[in-house]
């Protein structure tokens, strides 16, 4: 399976690491735009239970305007996911939608450098909160 996501393990409990996913992705020079509870929403909407998780919705406003600009169907991906999941009391999950997948959705030759930018700069939130791993293993965290 192709991957598209980054990934990364952090030995901090859920709250803790969301809050600093938050304080990362600004550092990064994203806001973010959303937020869904989505353990909540299951909850409430079907009465399921999982493990806290967030999906936070992030955006730099330059890398979506030039992003826009390159092919405005990229509009349905925006903004960048990003994805914080408790995996017990000391341990969360953060994922991002790996950008560089966009350009194989769209083959606009712009698309590939913002693409390349918000990598670089979601990789290096990622890096800052632990070891980044590609896709949807942990084998760096083990």
């Amino acid at each position: 399976m192709t991957s598209f996501t980054l990934t990364t393990t952090v030995e901090q409990p859920y709250d803790d690491a969301v809050a600093r996913v938050r304080e990362a992705l600004g550092d990064a020079g994203f806001g973010v735009l959303t937020e869904i509870d989505l353990a909540a929403t299951l909850k409430a909407k079907l009465g399921v239970e999982i493990a806290p998780k967030v999906i936070l919705g992030a955006c730099r406003p330059e890398l979506a305007h030039r992003s826009l600009a390159a092919d405005p169907r990229i509009a349905t991906m925006l903004p960048c996911n990003v994805v914080v999941t408790s995996e017990g009391s000391d341990r969360t999950k953060v994922e991002v939608f790996d950008p560089a997948a966009m350009t194989s959705f769209s083959d606009e030759g712009d698309l590939a450098a913002v693409a390349e930018e918000a990598r670089e700069r979601l990789s290096g939130m990622l890096a800052a909160l632990g070891e980044p791993t590609e896709g949807d293993h942990d084998a760096a965290h083990a």
